[in-house]
């Protein structure tokens, strides 16, 4: 009776109409689709376009611009020199930001997973950086490193780390370093809110089980918290890679480039190629070597990590 049930059951499903079928199949579709929409029309559709005008005379001063140029914008990028430079600036300000945010970051992560009195408090003012603007933050940090209203020459001037109170965002060997600290400052709280989710995961009962056997705080670091925060600093690190390579908010505000492009990187030279000289097709090549490059990083990040993984 039960197998004449089923195919009861299965006939009648087979006599429902095609147009009920045709509904129910096309249903998940149908729910996603507002979704898809909006991904395809706010993302898709600009990089399409984006990789279009890389080989295309984009300039909106040239009434005449506009035609298919193919790769003359790629070959006059292997000669210009200042992307070279834009580009090792890229690295000196993406490494030095990543691996000072990270620093900082795990040791405000170690300080805050400890209990202490305020500890809420101390977590809302530690995290606040990241909630204020970037544009602002440029802005204030400028400000720091005026001479005249701000108080950073002058202390520096007091230890003995400068010879006078100068502002060295307009010094071509340290201009650099302006934008950098205040990204570090600025990006801290990412690293800090993210590691300090993954150490608070860790079961407090294997740091019990590892001071019995009598390891040090170094050892238990070494041996336990360092692999289980593994996987979140891989992450972490891959996306603020990523995303300060794209980020040129600060250089734009603090140094916009110089002094003699000696702060300018990929990002903010793409900036001012598109909106200084606007020539969109150009700066749309360099995006496209940029993105070529981040891509790459990313890819060679993943298979590194599965390799550790299978090597484990």
């Amino acid at each position: 009776m039960a197998s004449l049930a089923a195919r009861n059951g299965g006939s009648r499903r087979h006599q429902r109409p095609l147009k009920k079928r045709l509904a129910d199949a096309s249903a998940p579709y149908l729910y996603s689709a507002p979704a898809l929409i909006l991904i395809v029309t706010v993302m898709l559709v600009p990089l399409v376009l984006g990789i279009s005008y890389a080989f295309r005379d984009i300039q909106l001063l040239n009434p005449f611009s506009g035609g298919f140029i193919g790769l003359d914008h790629f070959r006059a990028l292997s000669q210009d020199q200042n992307f070279y430079r834009a580009l090792k600036n890229t690295l000196w300000w993406t490494g030095w930001s990543v691996l000072l945010q990270f620093v900082f970051g795990l040791i405000l992560a170690l300080l805050l997973d400890k209990p202490f009195y305020g500890r809420a408090i101390v977590q809302a003012l530690v995290f606040l950086p990241w909630a204020v603007p970037s544009f602002l933050a440029g802005l204030n940090w400028a400000w720091l490193f005026n001479p005249v209203v701000g108080p950073i020459p002058h202390w520096l001037f007091a230890l003995g780390l400068m010879s006078e109170p100068t502002n060295i965002l307009s010094d071509p060997q340290l201009a650099m370093w302006g934008p950098i600290i205040a990204n570090v400052w600025w990006g801290i709280p990412f690293f800090a809110i993210t590691l300090l989710a993954a150490l608070q995961a860790i079961p407090r009962d294997l740091y019990e089980a590892a001071s019995i056997d009598g390891a040090g705080p170094v050892q238990r670091f070494i041996s336990i918290t360092l692999p289980f925060l593994a996987p979140t600093i891989a992450i972490t690190v891959l996306l603020r890679t990523v995303w300060i390579s794209n980020f040129a908010d600060l250089i734009i505000v603090m140094t916009n480039g110089g002094p003699a492009d000696r702060s300018q990187i990929v990002a903010s030279y793409i900036f001012t190629q598109a909106f200084k000289r606007l020539d969109f097709g150009y700066a749309s090549a360099i995006a496209l070597v940029l993105l070529v490059l981040l891509i790459t990083y990313s890819m060679l990040i993943v298979v590194l990590r599965q390799w550790l993984l299978s090597k484990d």
